[in-house]
């Protein structure tokens, strides 16, 4: 019994003892209440915030220390819902994938993933790779490589021919026939199939290419490319097993199809019309536009060899109209999320979006709420985008207060992922 009684107080101990940190913030973003406070203190105990208190509150113990971003803007850690952390754009892209082993992919993506958490993303949705992306996943959560909070949907789904169709582009005898295994189904059983398959390989969301697309090697990039029984397959399957379903589209019908087969996410979503908006609103599906991913598409198609020239049109046409729908989606109320599309652009620069996203119309405040609580509530996780008890300690900083110079988002210079300091200039 006494050994009982000394091994408890010894606990308790413990716990009162157990280091604090305090960050000082001149400025704090409240993305519940749409405003910047002043004068700021966040207290954090190990991974979670313990308290947000107004005024500069000192430290109760010597095992507490202080973080001063008294002259900084603090925010919740950013979220970004439409990355490829496997692959970064360049004139090599399609020649890699026949030089390129499994583990020279994973050595890039533990990079870029390092990169995109350095520049103030604590958590992304990985919308495609080879499934690296989910063992990358596995290692960060177990805290053997550092990057941001992943949500995987390991290998895309399409159809025969399609945008996620690993095969297009390759000479014949070197290509397979890929079926749901690979991601690429045909038919309502197939569909089923690939939900399931991408469940047992880990998972945690479906992506689906419900058009063509810019950078595949295929001529159409906005024709619709699953029928609606198929989009319905995977969503009831995908909602069996607590998973939402993304949806790249270009086209208009394509969208359309998604909408109604049950997508949660339409994802670039270029040639949508008001019709399509208005589903959207109806159907409570959500907008991320990746317009930084469009501009860099647009920009790179005029350099000569870049893209394989089947790429080249697809590019210029619907690379520099992104900004503009999503400025009249968003005039017209269209649920929207923030998202990049970042490996079509190097990562890293997921914070140009912000800046995009003003230019269109939506002020900065909105910005980064979409970039916030707005993924959070899609995520279906409770502990992340904002700042307030309770919560992850996933906190970043920058210079100058965003409401009146969003880009400075693009400079993140304090970042915090589950109580660890990972930048602090």
């Amino acid at each position: 019994m006494r050994l009982f009684v000394i091994t408890l107080f010894f606990f308790v101990y413990l716990i009162s003892t157990a280091q604090n940190t305090y960050l000082h913030c001149g400025k704090l973003i409240d993305v519940e209440q749409k405003k910047v406070q002043t004068e700021m203190t966040v207290v954090i105990s190990e991974n979670m915030i313990k308290t947000v208190v107004k005024g500069y509150q000192n430290p109760s113990s010597n095992a507490d220390h202080v973080i001063d971003l008294k002259n900084k803007t603090v925010l919740p850690g950013l979220i970004d819902m439409h990355v490829h952390l496997e692959s970064e754009q360049s004139a090599s892209t399609y020649l890699n994938r026949f030089t390129m082993n499994e583990a020279d992919i994973a050595f890039e993506t533990a990079k870029n993933a390092k990169t995109t958490l350095l520049a103030g993303f604590t958590t992304v949705r990985d919308l495609g790779g080879t499934g690296v992306n989910t063992a990358l996943r596995n290692a960060i959560d177990k805290g053997v490589a550092e990057g941001p909070r992943i949500y995987s949907c390991g290998k895309a789904i399409g159809t025969t021919g399609g945008h996620a169709d690993p095969s297009n582009g390759i000479k014949k005898d070197l290509a397979e026939n890929p079926g749901p295994l690979q991601g690429v189904i045909n038919g309502p059983d197939e569909a089923r199939a690939a939900v399931r398959q991408r469940y047992k390989n880990g998972a945690d969301v479906i992506k689906i290419t419900a058009t063509g697309g810019v950078l595949s090697v295929a001529k159409n990039g906005q024709n619709p490319q699953f029928t609606l029984e198929e989009i319905k397959a995977i969503c009831e399957t995908a909602k069996d097993y607590d998973m939402h379903v993304a949806a790249h589209a270009h086209g208009d019908e394509g969208m359309q199809r998604a909408i109604l087969g049950g997508v949660k996410t339409i994802e670039h979503g270029t040639l949508m019309s008001e019709k399509t908006m208005g589903l959207m609103i109806e159907y409570d599906v959500f907008y991320v536009p990746t317009i930084t991913a469009g501009k860099e598409v647009s920009d790179k198609a005029k350099i000569k060899g870049f893209y394989p020239e089947i790429i080249v049109p697809k590019a210029a046409e619907i690379g520099p109209k992104i900004q503009g729908t999503f400025q009249t989606a968003y005039k017209k109320g269209v649920p929207i999320a923030f998202g990049t599309d970042a490996g079509v652009f190097p990562h890293g620069l997921n914070g140009k979006e912000f800046a995009y996203m003003t230019e269109a119309g939506m002020p900065p405040i909105e910005t980064i709420i979409c970039a916030t609580s707005t993924n959070a509530k899609l995520l279906k996780n409770d502990k992340i985008g904002v700042l307030k008890a309770g919560k992850l300690a996933d906190i970043i900083a920058v210079e100058d207060d965003p409401t009146k110079n969003i880009k400075t988002m693009e400079k993140v210079v304090f970042v915090m992922k589950d109580g660890k300091v990972y930048k602090n200039e």
